[in-house]
């Protein structure tokens, strides 16, 4: 399995505004940057799995999150050096935001 996911050069700034416009996106945004990596399920967001599976999806092909394959688990990570190399400062500054 291959996730759709943007190279660094196709990250829009629109895109990822967008995908993360939701509390709920951002929320898990702030719990994998807390962590480095971890599973979906591990997210500790109490949902539906469809419909946590639609916010990682938002923000994978937005190219906020990173997702790769481990066996039978998909394990996201935070694309922070390509967002800080598009958008210097952007991604910390809505976290820091989105805490306050």
């Amino acid at each position: 399995m291959r996730a759709k996911q943007p190279s660094r050069d196709q990250l829009t700034l629109s895109e990822i505004l967008n995908a993360l416009s939701d509390p709920v996106r951002i929320e898990i945004v702030q719990s994998i940057a807390g962590v480095g990596e971890q599973p979906c399920n591990q997210c500790g967001i109490d949902m539906p799995k469809s419909s946590l599976s639609h916010h990682f999806k938002v923000l994978r092909e937005a190219g906020v999150i990173a997702t790769r394959v481990e066996g039978t688990r998909l394990i996201n990570s935070v694309r922070s050096a390509d967002l800080n190399a598009r958008f210097p400062g952007l991604l910390n500054a809505i976290l820091k935001a989105a805490r306050q």
